[in-house]
């Protein structure tokens, strides 16, 4: 097994241990399950599936919960390591840290893998008991599992980058708490507030195009929202998509972007920190 393999395996058996992957798992087979029943209940009656009421559900529970667990799984993966002394252990088997951070990378988004897909799939299996649903709404909901598990690995990403900026466990909670808010909620508030003021439309659909792609929630929450016909009516955003020009690629490529600068700029401040 390679190296990156086995600090994978670590971080796991490191999920088992501290009932990482059984709470992960139990909220949101629980949540989702929830959603599922009180979001099932008027389908009958406005002839919607609801499978894809179940997806506006997840996705805009998704937005809220999947951040935040990522975050509380990797903003100590490095600075704890420090604190506990066992980074120095670690460094002197033959391991490159860019290594220690692709193997701890890979072990948490297994972790994440593991929860969506029993706490979603497991959803997913008791609409298909209850109900029958298209191919079209089941690819939906995949679609949306998939979207939900890059989400995750974004603020994975952005866990590792505030672990290699501190030098306390605290310090990192408290950044971590800081980007959620960011991200999640004041980011949002902050371009409504932006849009009622501009009173002389001076921002273009381009321009807010853009304001929404680079944030990931937003992107994650519009590229599942708009993607397929039958969810966007049930959202309430058909042709939202395609007014404001947002190519669902786009968007996954905007996501994957912010996977891929965190990481390196943990790679980078990694190497250049003193032990």
């Amino acid at each position: 097994m390679s190296v990156i393999g086995i600090l994978a395996m670590k971080e796991i058996r490191d999920g088992l241990r501290n009932r990482w992957i059984a709470a992960t798992v139990i909220l949101l087979t629980t949540l989702a399950l929830a959603l599922y029943f009180l979001g099932s209940a008027p389908t009958g009656n406005v002839k919607v599936s609801s499978l894809d009421v179940t997806v506006v559900s997840l996705v805009n529970l998704s937005v809220y919960l999947l951040p935040l667990i990522a975050l509380m799984l990797s903003f100590d993966a490095l600075v704890g390591e420090f604190e506990r002394g066992s980074m120095l252990l670690l460094l002197t088997y033959p391991v490159t840290r860019w290594e220690i951070v692709a193997g701890k990378f890979v072990g948490h988004m297994v972790i994440l893998l593991i929860a969506i897909l029993v706490g979603y799939g497991g959803t997913a299996l008791a609409i298909a008991m209850a109900t029958g649903s298209s191919v079209e709404h089941w690819l939906a909901y995949i679609t949306m599992m998939a979207s939900s598990w890059l989400l995750g690995g974004v603020f994975l990403a952005l866990g590792y980058v505030i672990s290699s900026l501190v030098q306390e466990r605290a310090t990192a909670l408290g950044a971590a708490i800081g980007v959620w808010l960011v991200a999640v909620v004041l980011y949002d508030f902050a371009l409504m507030g932006v849009l009622l003021a501009d009173t002389e439309q001076a921002i273009s659909p381009n321009l807010f195009s853009a304001l929404l792609a680079i944030n990931p929630t937003d992107a994650y929450r519009v590229f599942n929202l708009t993607g397929f016909e039958s969810v966007s009516q049930v959202a309430g955003m058909a042709n939202i998509g395609a007014e404001f020009n947002l190519n669902p690629w786009l968007l996954l490529v905007m996501m994957g972007m912010w996977v891929v600068l965190p990481l390196t700029i943990t790679v980078l401040r990694f190497d250049r920190r003193e032990l």
